[in-house]
């Protein structure tokens, strides 16, 4: 594979916008996970679902190893948690949502009737006494749809439950930096796709089976992956997700690290990456000349590798992260060939994967 040529093409990058643009909830992944699956269907022999949504497409399934590569699904958003008798609606949050930039920003709130818009509101700047001026906090943020009381906005579909998603949609900066909310990590399901194509179009015949999973509910806790390790039951995991981009303002590398868009994929250190599966990583990358940086963890992660590492008896497992800026917001950040360098790792990782004895400290 040249390093020079770009791997992404115009229906590669099609699918990507047409994926991230649309709303994929925690809990309510299903309407992104047919796009994906539908993208995926000319790489793939067969699919697993399961009852929560995570999708899996299946590289020969017959063959009693199996490898996951694995993203996962699912974006961060708001319930309706009160309406208020003049028509305001508190929320809570559905993952890791940051109350901070939420005033002033549009939302579709989903309803059985369809999108219901509203914007969050705040108090004008002119009305803020600066010595007691409050800040965005969970209980302080509200969403106003334009209704004068709590039963006009019932009779909108609007109920306690509802999720509320931003609108923002995919662009790119500078002709090489892709944009948009929900990059982590439906960035990871793109990745995971594109080196399915690869695999395709290149007709690399692999000797286990290849399991490209799309997991659920990570934003909460890990549970899509937590489940479905325990249904395909796999030998290997590669993991991507993304981690912070530590340059910008407001970040101490002395705790988070020294990582940057443009520098290449992270490998993680962790006590849950299994070492012989990073190293063969970090020598397939070097051999190919695929830049990369590094990262050490502590006790977790903090990605679905968790999940995958210690289940099932214990599950090879390592952890490839995207550079990315302004995570949990709606203007997060990625360098196109960091994403690219991501899919050659996995890409040729697995080609190095010769059988249930790689990684093997016994053998």
């Amino acid at each position: 594979m040249s390093k020079n040529k770009s791997i992404l093409n115009k229906k590669s990058l099609d699918f990507l916008e047409k994926y991230l643009n649309n709303a994929s909830p925690t809990g309510y992944e299903w309407k992104g996970q047919k796009i994906w699956m539908d993208y995926l269907k000319p790489y793939v022999d067969d699919f697993i679902t399961d009852t929560y949504g995570t999708a899996v497409g299946v590289i020969n399934p017959d063959k009693k190893y199996k490898v996951v590569i694995e993203g996962h699904a699912d974006e961060i958003s708001w319930y309706v948690n009160y309406i208020s008798d003049n028509g305001l609606i508190y929320v809570i949050r559905n993952g890791g949502s940051d109350h901070q930039i939420a005033p002033s920003k549009v939302v579709n709130i989903h309803t059985k009737n369809g999108i219901v818009k509203g914007v969050f509101g705040w108090p004008a700047i002119h009305t803020r006494k600066n010595k007691e001026e409050e800040t965005p906090k969970p209980n302080n943020i509200f969403i106003d749809c334009g209704c004068s009381n709590k039963k006009e906005v019932e009779e909108l579909g609007v109920h306690v439950g509802c999720v509320i998603t931003y609108p923002d949609e995919f662009h790119i900066l500078n002709n090489n930096k892709f944009v948009c909310r929900a990059l982590d990590n439906r960035m990871g399901g793109f990745m995971i796709a594109e080196v399915a194509r690869l695999l395709h179009e290149n007709k690399k015949e692999l000797p286990f089976g290849l399991y490209i999973t799309n997991s659920v509910q990570e934003e909460i806790g890990l549970r899509g992956a937590e489940m479905i390790t325990q249904t395909i039951k796999p030998n290997v995991a590669i993991v991507t997700d993304v981690t912070h981009d530590t340059t910008t303002p407001m970040i101490d590398k002395k705790i988070e690290g020294d990582l940057e868009l443009g520098k290449g994929p992270v490998i993680a250190y962790a006590p849950a990456v299994q070492q012989k599966l990073r190293d063969l990583i970090i020598e397939t990358a070097e051999n190919k000349k695929i830049p990369f940086q590094r990262s050490a963890l502590s006790r977790a992660t903090g990605t679905d590798t968790d999940a995958f590492a210690y289940s099932n008896g214990g599950v090879a497992s390592a952890l490839i992260s995207l550079p990315l800026r302004y995570m949990h917001t709606t203007v997060e950040m990625v360098h196109r060939e960091d994403v690219e360098n991501v899919i050659k790792m996995i890409y040729e990782t697995l080609l190095k994967i010769e059988n249930e004895e790689t990684f093997s400290y016994f053998k």
